[in-house]
Order: structure tokens, then C-alpha cells, then sequence
């Protein structure tokens, strides 16, 4: 599906979905336990993955019809043996999550995925796994999907690097809790996108598990059980709040935009929120309410490190594109490996559009003041954030912006085009 988006203004009140980063965790969690209730999850491409691969290890998941619960009866920390290939889809999130987990497992269990995430790297979390004493082997030999995974493992301590995926973190602490002996994580570089790994200490916690971080990395004691007798709600989703606040600030004119569901949490994507003030957003947060609200206001460049909000970098880059000066985005080689290289995609998306991009290893330029967005087509890069971003570019340009593959927001934003044309936007969706 390609979305044609006109010049618009947009205005009035949105709820962005539930955070996908605490789903997947919140679903492998109650997995991890003999069962319990996820309320107000994001149910998406992603997350469905996550659920297919529960169920694969043995436990079972029963959506509400409005998708608003999730009952999970679980495999009580001892996952099965699938019967089949686990496919992981587009998630990087469920591949590597679930890769720790089936080392747990008295067997082998293979995990693939679609194009897009048999190419991203998954070669240091399953050093770690051997480290562990389990089997963990990339099938084509150069450290991506097929994988084949067997253990089962009884902890110990592993050296990992930190800055080519937070997730392989969360992975080991979320496996490690049921392990033996536990998990003891060395850090060998500096950590990348930390707040990630708040976010799974603090679903652990709401599940009972103890895990702590060290001055060495982090340590996870073993023999744990993973229990929640309440629901786990699940909070709003920054990262997707970040399009619609963007939105407000770009084209929300007098009236703005007021984002419900922002409630404070770990999540390190709110940091959208201090980019917008430092670019000069009339932008204020009610953090008892859990509202934004942003209105469309003169923005200037400034310099944003996105070495522990890599998510950001799509929806800073539009920002730039129309701010006044010059946007640098530094720190930001490992969003190259997300499901696409999203510093070449954005740069090049936007250089299609009429922005004037400079581009290296590790930094993305935005120059604004040398800048004037014209509609054009441009492509998704099957990529959910980059369509979303692009669809934000297109309120701004003067024309109409058709963006190529919108149906892949569907893999964290269900709906998003039409929260968008909710809120005023010009927009038509229409078959490739």
C-alpha cells in the first residue's frame, strides 16, 4: 500500500498505541511464568511474533477480541522443544529475546525471519550462548538468521560487546533469571541504547525477577521464578508518540496536538520530548494527566545524540529537514542496523524531497536553512519508522508526497494513517 499525503495543518487530541519494547517483554515474561494477564498491549506484526514463539516453546496465548488482554498461561521457565522453525517475521526484538530463551531449552530450536532480518547481526549473542555452554550457530556461517539455538543452559558469566544491540542483553537477563546458576554480563564496550535495558529491569521487577546492573555490566541471580498475579498494563509507546508530537510541531498550527497515554516510564524515547523544547517547540507535559501538547512553532537546529534513543533518529531528521539552521544527529552508526540502514534510508529520503543532507559513518546533517521540502515519491525501505517519519515530511512539503510500502506500520502503529487523518491531514491510501 502507498499513502498520497497533501500539504496539511493538523489539530486535536490522539492516543499513540501501547509501547511495543514493554509488549515483547510483558509477553515473553508471562512466558517465562506459569501464566498471567498483559492488559492494553500493542498487537502488531512484532508483537505477534513474540506470542507465535511463546506458544512454540509451550505455552499458550488467548487475545481478547478487542485486543485490549492478552491471558497467557506459560511454560513455568522450562520451554519446550518447538515442533517447528520459530519465524520471527520483521522482529529483531522477538529473534533475540527468543534466541536466549531457546538455549534454555533440552533440544535444538532453528529461528528464521524475512529478508530484512536474516541480515542483521546476531553473531555476539550467540558467543555469549556458547560462553553459556549451549549451541548457538548461524547456518550460513556469517552471524545471521537461520539460526539454530540448543541447550539447555546453566548460566555463568559472559563478555559481550555493548554497542551493537542492547536486546542481547535484555535476551540473557530475561533467560538467566531460570538458569541454574544465573547470568553475570561483562561488558566489553560502552552500552548502547541503555534505557532499553531499564526498561526490561523494570518489566523484570514487575514480574518478580531480581536483576541488577554492576560496575562491570550486569548480573541476573539464577533459580528465579517469574510470577504476576495482577494484569500488567502496558504503558504508551514513545517512539511512536515521537510522529505525532513531531506533527504537532510542524503543522499543528494554533490549536496543536495533544498526545494521551504519555505517562512517565523507562522508556528513553520521552526524550523527544527535551529535543522538541531545545529546537524551541511550544511543547508542555502533564505527566500526571500522561497528555503532550505541541503546537506548530519556528524550530531551530541543534546537535542530538541518539546513542541511547536510536528510534528518534527518523523522527529528528524530519524535524531537522524543516528547523531553521543546521540538525546534527551524532552517535548514531548502530541505527545502520536496525530493518534498514536508517541513516543512508533517511538521508537519501530526504535529499528526494529537497532537503540538503550530509552524511558520514556516525552522523547525520541536517541543513535546514538550506532546505525547502517539495512532495515527491519516496520509498518505506519496508521499514515502519521510516514510512511514519516520511508521512510527517509530507504535511510540510508543498505538493503531495506519496509514500511507498505505508502498509508496514503496521508493524508497530496499527492504524497510524488514520490517527493522522483524525487529526486533520490530507491523505489518501491506495493500492501499489
Amino acid at each position: 500500500m502507498d499513502v498520497d499525503i497533501t500539504r496539511s495543518r493538523v489539530g486535536g487530541r490522539a492516543r499513540a498505541p501501547p509501547s511495543k519494547s514493554y509488549t515483547h517483554r510483558a509477553i515473553l515474561a508471562a512466558g517465562y511464568s506459569d501464566g498471567a494477564v498483559v492488559s492494553d498491549p500493542l498487537v502488531s506484526a512484532d508483537t505477534r511474533a513474540t506470542m507465535r514463539s511463546v506458544e512454540a516453546f509451550g505455552g499458550q496465548v488467548d487475545r481478547a477480541e478487542d485486543d485490549r488482554r492478552l491471558d497467557i498461561d506459560g511454560f513455568g521457565g522450562t520451554p519446550s522443544v518447538p515442533a517447528d522453525v520459530i519465524d520471527c517475521a520483521n522482529s529483531g526484538t522477538t529473534t533475540r529475546i527468543v534466541t536466549a530463551c531457546a538455549a534454555l531449552a533440552d533440544g535444538l530450536t532453528v529461528l528464521t525471519g524475512d529478508a530484512s532480518l536474516r541480515s542483521r547481526p546476531q553473531g555476539p549473542l550467540l558467543d555469549a550462548i556458547r560462553q553459556l555452554g549451549g549451541r548457538a550457530e548461524s547456518t550460513r556461517a556469517n552471524g545471521q538468521a537461520p539460526l539454530v539455538v540448543g541447550g539447555p543452559i546453566d548460566g555463568g558469566t559472559v563478555s559481550i560487546p555493548g554497542d551493537v544491540s542492547s536486546q542481547y542483553i535484555t535476551a540473557l537477563l530475561m533467560a538467566g533469571a531460570v538458569t541454574v546458576d544465573g547470568v553475570e554480563i561483562v561488558l566489553e564496550t560502552e552500552l548502547k541504547s541503555a534505557p532499553y535495558v531499564d526498561i526490561t529491569l523494570e518489566v523484570l521487577a514487575d514480574f518478580g525477577i531480581n536483576a541488577e546492573e554492576t560496575e562491570a555490566g550486569y548480573r541476573v541471580p539464577g533459580g528465579q521464578r517469574y510470577e504476576r498475579p495482577d494484569p500488567y498494563a502496558v504503558p504508551g509507546d514513545f517512539s511512536s508518540m515521537s510522529y505525532l508530537l513531531a506533527a504537532g510541531a510542524v503543522a499543528g498550527g494554533d490549536e496543536g496536538v495533544v498526545v494521551e497515554g504519555a505517562r512517565p516510564s523507562a522508556q528513553g524515547d520521552s526524550a523527544i520530548v527535551d529535543v522538541l523544547e531545545q529546537m524551541g517547540a511550544d511543547i508542555s507535559w502533564d505527566r500526571e494527566a500522561g497528555e503532550i501538547t505541541v503546537r506548530e512553532s519556528a524550530l531551530s537546529g541543534v546537535e542530538v545524540d541518539v546513542g541511547d534513543t536510536p528510534d528518534l533518529l527518523p523522527t529528528i531528521a524530519v524535524l531537522g529537514a524543516v528547523a531553521d539552521g543546521e540538525t546534527r544527529i551524532v552517535n548514531c552508526e548502530h541505527v545502520r542496523y536496525k530493518e534498514t540502514d536508517r541513516v543512508r534510508a533517511m538521508a537519501t529520503e530526504l535529499e528526494t524531497l529537497g532537503a540538503s543532507v550530509t552524511e558520514t559513518q556516525d552522523t547525520l546533517t541536517i541543513h535546514g536553512g538550506e532546505s525547502t521540502l517539495t512532495g515527491a515519491s519516496v520509498a518505506g525501505h519496508d521499514d515502519h519508522r521510516i514510512v511514519m517519519s516520511l508521512a510527517i515530511a509530507g504535511l510540510v512539503a508543498e505538493g503531495t508526497t506519496t509514500v511507498e510500502g505505508a502498509d508496514h506500520v503496521d508493524v508497530s502503529f496499527p492504524g497510524f494513517f488514520d490517527v493522522l487523518y483524525d487529526l486533520g491531514a490530507e491523505l489518501e491510501e491506495h493500492e501499489r
